[in-house]
């Protein structure tokens, strides 16, 4: 007995048929795309003033520039590959993304090499 002869000889094709016109399905998106409730405690910024202090420094001082770029690492000082007998057995990723200022602290750090390379006029190869 051949499964050829039992089965059927016609194979229909499916396919999602749209019944809404373009301009529906845009006001659809439109209406499903409204901004996420967020809860009342995610609201306020512990670190915001702290930030805004860091943003708002002026670097006008050599001494306090050449600090600063002494102070702030150019990469992660946490990022390390463990290796046994030359071969790396694990690698931990920089954690530095994870401090709530990082970003904010390596502006200031780049405020500071630009004032050493722009006004003082000196080489910044060293902090790099």
């Amino acid at each position: 007995m051949k499964v050829f002869n039992n089965t059927s000889h016609k194979i229909f094709f499916a396919s999602w048929v749209s019944l809404n016109s373009p301009e529906e399905e845009a006001n659809q998106a439109l209406t499903s795309t409204s901004k996420p409730k967020k809860c009342p405690f995610c609201q306020f910024d512990v670190l915001k003033p702290l930030r805004q202090f860091i943003d708002n420094i002026q670097v006008r001082d050599r001494n306090f520039a050449h600090r600063v770029c002494r102070l702030v690492p150019p990469q992660c000082p946490f990022e390390r590959d463990i290796k046994v007998f030359g071969k790396t057995i694990f690698h931990i990723p920089p954690l530095c993304k994870l401090n709530p200022l990082y970003e904010e602290v390596v502006s200031l750090r780049f405020r500071a090499l630009c004032y050493l390379a722009d006004e003082c006029g000196e080489d910044v190869t060293q902090y790099c």
